[in-house]
């Protein structure tokens, strides 16, 4: 049986690795990100030509609620919803604009509610799917100089265990995977030095791989619908 993907933040790190280990299980993808347009094709045109399967593109800010309509005006059916698009924000919360505030919490929570909104009544139609919610573990304990990234991650952890109790009775799953250091290009802001204090700090010595956040997002999503209302957390022992 065919089935389908949502992956938000689709052209680099996390989202494009999931995009590939999912497109290799010979599932079809919607694929959204904000910029990178031509990263985003070029991945797509790679996996629909190696792996044989059908994928959309959608370019666009996914904190904009009438984007996100617009797309979901184009997608017919939707197994799986991975809200991956993040940012982040590192300096003191007394030097934050509410213009960067106000971001922020567009990009990484309200993009939850503006999908979930659409990819529901898909899942309902069928009694079954499956929601990732990609959080942090600065959403699970906060993060000095991060207090606005880690309320966004906190957010997404109770949406996640909320929306969860409210869909369980119609068979679709929402959980939530808390990463701790992943090597991403959100961490391009920190120096060699700071990254390898970093690395000091987690007890495998080292940040995770966007293959294996992939991974376990692919795990999760492949899970009985029993396991639900989660925030699984990995983080190589970090936290």
């Amino acid at each position: 049986m065919e089935r389908y993907a949502l992956i938000t933040g689709a052209s680099r790190g996390i989202g494009a690795a999931l995009a590939k280990e999912l497109a290799a299980k010979g599932i079809h993808l919607y694929l959204i990100c904000c910029a990178s347009e031509a990263r985003l094709r070029s991945l797509a045109a790679e996996l629909e030509n190696t792996y044989h399967i059908k994928t959309q593109v959608f370019i666009g800010d996914v904190g904009d609620h009438d984007f996100i309509a617009t797309c979901f005006e184009k997608i017919g059916r939707l197994d799986y919803l991975v809200n991956n698009a993040g940012v982040s924000h590192v300096g003191l919360l007394q030097d934050m604009t509410k213009e960067e505030w106000d971001s922020l919490l567009a990009t990484n929570l309200s993009s939850c509610f503006h999908t979930c909104k659409y990819a529901i009544p898909l899942m309902l139609a069928k009694k079954e799917g499956r929601i990732v919610n990609v959080s942090s573990v600065w959403g699970n304990v906060g993060a000095s100089t991060e207090v606005a990234y880690a309320a966004s991650k906190g957010g997404i952890n109770a949406f996640t265990r909320a929306l969860a109790k409210e869909l369980a009775p119609s068979g679709i799953a929402v959980n939530a995977a808390a990463f701790g250091a992943i090597d991403t290009d959100m961490n391009k802001c920190f120096s060699g030095e700071e990254l390898a204090s970093l690395c000091d700090e987690i007890p495998m010595g080292r940040m995770g791989t966007c293959e294996e956040a992939a991974s376990l997002i692919v795990h999760i999503l492949e899970s009985p619908a029993y396991l639900t209302g989660q925030v699984i957390t990995m983080d190589g022992g970090w936290i």
